[in-house]
């Protein structure tokens, strides 16, 4: 075990204050998808236009998990259920090979569905069911750095039923209400480990301004939330960490869920060509530290583990293209600008990312189509020092990219 290696006589009372603050690596949420911790793969056929113009499009029923105002432009009630699968190639490149890790973040398959149901020519209600925020990230056994690096998981599930009304033929309002179950585990090689989970509640509102048919523009807010993740401190040393001798205790953590407002355009320019497009934006400057308490870790006086974090609200630009290639065939495109949410280090690997994506929907008869859509995701290089208890201060880049494919499915009834 590492922490056998360094004796107690090593460790003084500082070195013990400092452990609670290298226990931060063990849940420094970070994600490869998008900002921060961020998910973006919420269908497929968004998909394929980078996710331009999600506001306003309302091409299938996945749009009102965007803006709940797009469902009144729906004539009849549409299922749409997508399975988003992304590859990704994130490395974290030190001076060494034992400092050095690929292969990041492990490959995962992310599914979401809706329902929307017209009840009259201005009410519609509906129900998605996806993700909006999570992580998975796992660096090397035998990392020099256990401190700051291992297994890491966030998982939350957004159940939002939500309602539209049309107001004037030219304004529709939309609000939703959310269940968010959240979950997170952290494994650090034989030092610690941790586990918890809540449920929170939440809200978004949404509008549509429909100049003519062939011109809208979509506003949404979806509101913030925090999750206090309640579960198991484990302390795998013989209390050098945060508990006396060692052992489980029960711990809290309350991590932000950041608000984020989007705005969107849609153009239809003639009888087979669109452009959109999409600003959004995310509260990142809501996430300050990363912190959890329990009275059990009394060594470092009832902090668990503690990580300042330095983050700034970011945007997240996109514009795409649809061209109507015939009657059963749509083919669409799309760039994105994803901007990095807070400082780069081995547990929060942020860095702006770049997409470029293609896809298609294809209608087989009046009830069913298809949508499918694949996307590069380049990341930018990024060069930072971290320090280590065990290892000392190194320098560190973290580079790579993410392959992303998604199928989706939907039914008019």
């Amino acid at each position: 075990m590492l922490v056998s290696h360094c004796s107690k006589a090593r460790l003084s009372k500082t070195a013990l204050t400092g452990a609670a603050i290298f226990v931060s690596s063990a849940l420094s949420i970070n994600t490869a998808h998008a900002a921060g911790y961020q998910i973006a793969f919420d269908s497929a056929s968004g998909l394929g236009r980078a996710y331009a113009g999600e506001a306003a499009i309302g091409d299938t029923a996945a749009a009102m998990g965007r803006n709940p105002a797009i469902m009144t432009l729906f004539e009849r009630a549409e299922f749409s259920g997508a399975l988003v699968y992304f590859d990704a190639d994130i490395d974290v490149v030190g001076a060494s090979d034992t400092q050095s890790s690929s292969d990041t973040v492990p490959s995962n398959v992310v599914p979401a569905s809706y329902y929307v149901q017209p009840l009259s020519e201005k009410l519609a209600v509906g129900l998605g069911i996806y993700s909006n925020y999570g992580l998975a990230t796992e660096l090397k056994d035998g990392f020099a750095s256990p401190d700051i690096a291992g297994e890491t998981s966030l998982l939350s599930v957004n159940i939002n039923p939500a309602i539209a009304y049309q107001i004037t033929p030219m304004v529709s309002l939309g609000a939703g209400v959310s269940l968010i179950y959240a979950t997170g585990e952290v494994k650090r090689e034989n030092l610690l480990s941790w586990e918890g989970d809540d449920v929170a509640f939440g809200w978004n509102i949404g509008s549509l301004v429909t100049l003519d048919e062939n011109n809208r523009f979509g506003l949404a807010y979806r509101a913030g939330v925090d999750v206090n993740l309640e579960g198991d401190f484990t302390d795998h040393t013989p209390g050098l960490v945060a508990v006396p001798g060692g052992g489980t205790v029960s711990s809290s953590s309350t991590v932000p869920l950041p608000a984020t407002a989007e705005f969107s355009g849609f153009h239809q320019l003639n009888d087979n060509i669109a452009i959109h497009y999409s600003a959004l934006w995310t509260q990142w400057s809501d996430y300050t530290e990363f912190k959890a308490t329990g009275s059990g870790c009394s060594v470092t006086g009832g902090t668990c583990f503690l990580k300042p974090e330095s983050y700034d609200d970011s945007w997240r630009w996109a514009i795409g293209t649809t061209y109507q290639l015939n009657e059963a065939v749509k083919l669409r495109a799309g760039f994105a600008l994803d901007e990095k949410a807070g400082e780069t280090t081995l547990s929060v690997p942020d860095q702006d990312a770049y997409w470029y994506s293609a896809g298609i929907n294809y209608v087989h008869d009046a009830n069913w189509s298809f949508d499918a859509g694949l996307a590069y995701m380049d990341r930018s290089d990024e060069t930072f020092t971290e320090t280590s208890l065990f290892a000392g201060s190194n320098e560190y880049e973290t580079k790579g990219y993410l392959i992303i494919a998604g199928v989706q499915a939907n039914y008019r009834f």
